[in-house]
């Protein structure tokens, strides 16, 4: 992956409905250069997919929470992915260092929502107990992992 292609990427991330001609004459290639690379990118698993990234409030799902959980001693993180995708209310799920053993991601649509969720959560037969923290504002979000490159290089 070369500077072009990091350019490419973050021009996605930025906008991902962005034609390949209008990234081109960003990155000074033709529009078939940019969908090879693109292809490429796709076909070496960079780029996992195309997606509409939705506000949760307009939603209704308004209420947001982190959950540590801690489990029994031989809970494998394959269990805990299971578990949580059981719940339609968890957004994210991880695995951590530090006391606890994961790190979920709650959305619902108010307190009492959230409540059940947490409920359902707890019952799974590994988890031994948590700890929530609910999200009062969001500061920061990015729909990706990767730093956006200074508009000088875009």
């Amino acid at each position: 992956m070369d500077a072009v292609d990091q350019r490419i990427i973050a021009l996605l991330v930025a906008d991902a409905r962005a034609s390949y001609a209008e990234i081109g004459a960003r990155v000074s290639l033709s529009a078939p250069a940019v969908k090879r690379r693109v292809d490429r990118l796709r076909t070496v698993g960079v780029i996992k997919g195309f997606t509409a990234v939705i506000e949760p409030s307009s939603l209704g799902w308004t209420t947001e929470a982190f959950v540590e959980l801690f489990c029994t001693g031989r809970t494998t993180p394959a269990q805990i992915t299971v578990a949580t995708r059981r719940h339609p209310e968890v957004v994210g799920a991880y695995t951590v260092s530090g006391q606890a053993d994961a790190l979920v991601h709650l959305r619902a649509a108010d307190i009492g929502h959230l409540e059940q969720a947490l409920e359902r959560l707890r019952a799974e037969p590994f988890v031994t107990s948590t700890r929530s923290m609910v999200v009062l504002s969001r500061l920061v979000e990015t729909a990706t992992a990767v730093p956006a490159l200074p508009d000088k290089l875009l």
